[in-house]
């Protein structure tokens, strides 16, 4: 802008002097090249503090124009920091500014001023054809204080550190390995297998020198183990099935009682371990312990022992026929005391009849296969039916329905149609059973209003009225 303003003066100048006579020309010229050379001279040697950048928009040439500045020819630890405020500032040379805060050029006053910046972090700032990013960061430092903490930094490199020292302490924290190692290998001493608890439990009930009590532990804690399929399959294999097998025949009815237990655990749902305890002579045992007299908690054992046994296995139902199992069981039914083992003696003949039932009614459309031929052989020798109405249970079963229990009631029920095509003449001739086949229809269809009121349509008291409705039409048929 000085050049150009210079050019404009000396072309007016120039004119005036073509005017005039030659002499004044020529001094003319040399007054304005020396004024030129002087202020020429002046503007270089005069050293600026700051180098500006100016963002230019469009507009009057008048307004103040902000700008960003960048210090670039002073020394910053030679600067004194300014510490701008939220209002325009005049800046006084030598100051330095933080970054991000703003500064322009007042082209009235040719003074620059300086404010906070309006946030921290980057900012994107327009103002008119300039565009950028602004650094606003957070507060800045004065030379001293950067000087200062550069010692500090210079001097905390520079001192010594005891290593070892710290070493020590952190070795005093944790265990050394090898200790580690040691109680790592005693721990895996420890870490048994089922098989291994298994023979310590049957070598210390096996043992003369164990106590009763000690060997009763040792059963509830093979019981707790076999009901695993692979544990009960182990139990046989380490020959621990014939020593429970042998132990129903105890003295002590505490040992005879867990045997029970172990043995129905291990054979439930287990089909050569079911096997296996039959060839050892389970089954005869067990109906012994029902037949004599034992304490209740002993024949409870039993009978689950031999519910487990007999289920889904027609060739230990065959073995049961044989040894008058039916008929121990309905003296066991009649037995006075005995009326809690009710309902499991009906449950236990009812899965009999319904297994052979559904056997038998299998789909054309399934391929049988050699086992399953086999299974239909061996239900088919299990004449079951005809041995309950011949030992009375046409009679037995109906007592249950005077039971205040209503799960006892929906047994007797389901056992007493799975019979009907036995004891179908039986049923008819029977007066107390349309009595209480009667009185329990009234009872249950009050109660299944009762359902009803509370939103439940097909409840639990609806499921057995439907049994006792489908006992009535089946004994009207002829």
């Amino acid at each position: 802008m000085f050049y150009l303003y210079a050019y404009c003066l000396f072309s007016k100048i120039m004119t005036r002097l073509k005017m005039q006579n030659k002499w004044s020309t020529k001094l003319g010229v040399a007054i304005i090249f020396w004024v030129f050379s002087v202020q020429f001279i002046s503007a270089h040697n005069v050293k600026s503090p700051t180098a500006l950048s100016i963002t230019e928009g469009s507009g009057d040439h008048n307004k103040r124009e902000e700008t960003d500045i960048e210090i670039e020819n002073e020394d910053p630890e030679d600067l004194e920091v300014f510490r701008p405020t939220d209002k325009w500032q005049t800046l006084k040379p030598g100051h330095a500014v933080p970054a991000g805060s703003h500064v322009r050029l007042n082209l009235q006053t040719g003074h620059r001023e300086v404010k906070m910046g309006e946030e921290e972090g980057l900012k994107y700032r327009k103002d008119g054809n300039g565009q950028g990013m602004v650094n606003v960061q957070g507060p800045s430092f004065t030379a001293e204080e950067l000087k200062k903490a550069l010692k500090n930094f210079k001097q905390g490199m520079d001192d010594p550190v005891d290593t070892k020292q710290e070493d020590d302490a952190v070795r005093a924290q944790f265990r050394p390995i090898e200790e580690l190692k040691k109680d790592m290998e005693a721990l895996n001493m420890l870490v048994e297998t089922d098989v291994q608890v298994m023979m310590k439990l049957l070598n210390q009930f096996n043992n003369t020198n164990s106590t009763t009590n000690e060997k009763v532990k040792a059963l509830l804690d093979l019981e707790y183990l076999v009901h695993q399929v692979d544990n009960a399959q182990n139990l046989v294999s380490m020959g621990g099935m014939q020593l429970v097998i042998n132990a129903l025949n105890s003295t002590d009815i505490r040992l005879q009682e867990s045997a029970a237990f172990v043995l129905g655990s291990a054979v439930s749902s287990n089909p050569s371990v079911q096997v296996e305890a039959v060839e050892g002579g389970a089954l005869q045992k067990l109906l012994i312990l029902l037949a004599t007299q034992r304490p209740m908690a002993v024949k409870k054992k039993a009978l689950f022992a031999v519910a487990s046994l007999l289920r889904l296995f027609p060739f230990a139902q065959s073995h049961f026929l044989k040894l008058g199992g039916v008929q121990m069981l309905s003296e066991l039914f009649q037995t006075p005391g005995a009326e809690a083992l009710r309902v499991r003696i009906i449950t236990v003949l009812y899965d009999m009849i319904t297994e052979k039932e559904l056997i038998s009614q299998v789909g054309m459309d399934l391929i049988p296969d050699s086992s399953h031929q086999e299974r239909l052989r061996q239900y088919a020798e299990v004449a079951l039916l005809p041995v309950l109405v011949e030992q009375g249970w046409c009679k037995l079963v109906p007592e249950l329905l005077s039971s205040p229990e209503h799960d006892w009631r929906e047994k007797a029920l389901r056992t007493l149609l799975a019979m009907m095509a036995q004891c179908h003449t039986q049923y008819k001739q029977n007066p107390s059973l349309t009595v209480s086949l009667s009185e329990l229809h009234e009872q249950y269809q009050e109660l299944v209003l009762t359902e009803q009121d509370v939103g439940e349509q097909d409840g639990y008291f609806g499921e057995i009225l439907a049994l006792v409705d489908s006992m009535v039409v089946k004994m009207r048929q002829v």
